[in-house]
C-alpha cells in the first residue's frame, strides 16, 4: 500500500497527464496546428524563459508517464492490461475530481476491481520512482 504523500503525488501526476493527453494529436496527426509555429517555444509571446522551461519540463515528465503507462510505437514500456485500463480510469477520475469513470476491461466484481486498481497504482508508482519522475 502506498503512503499518503506518494498517493497524492501520483494523483496529481495522473490528473496532469490526463490533461496533457487531451491535447495530444491522435495517431500523430494534429490538423489544427499550423506547421509554421510547430516548434515555437513561446506560444503567447509574453512567456518568460522560466515559463518556457517549466512547460518543457512538464512535457518531459508527462511523456515519461505516458511511456510507462502506454508504451511507445515499438512496444517498449507500457503496462499490461488490465493495469493500463485501470490507470486510464484513475487518471480520468483524478482529472475530473469524480470517482465515476470505469472501464469494461476491468473486473466487474468491486473487490477484484479494487485489487487491480491498487496493483496498477503500486506498479506505476514503482516505475515512476525508478525513472526519477516521482
Amino acid at each position: 500500500m502506498m503512503h499518503n504523500d506518494s498517493a497524492a503525488i501520483l494523483d496529481d501526476l495522473l490528473s496532469r497527464w490526463h490533461h496533457w493527453m487531451k491535447g495530444k494529436p491522435v495517431n500523430g496527426v494534429d490538423r489544427l496546428e499550423d506547421p509554421t509555429f510547430r516548434d515555437a517555444q513561446c506560444r503567447s509571446g509574453w512567456d518568460s524563459a522560466g515559463d518556457v522551461l517549466d512547460r518543457q519540463m512538464e512535457g518531459i515528465a508527462m511523456a515519461a508517464v505516458d511511456f510507462h503507462v502506454s508504451g511507445d510505437s515499438r512496444g517498449q514500456g507500457g503496462m499490461p492490461e488490465p493495469y493500463r485500463a485501470a490507470i486510464y480510469c484513475i487518471a480520468r477520475n483524478c482529472y475530473t475530481g469524480h470517482k465515476v469513470w470505469m472501464s469494461p476491461r476491468l473486473p466487474r466484481d468491486p473487490e477484484e476491481r479494487g485489487i487491480v486498481l491498487m496493483e496498477a497504482r503500486n506498479m506505476l508508482t514503482k516505475r515512476l520512482l525508478a525513472a526519477g519522475v516521482m
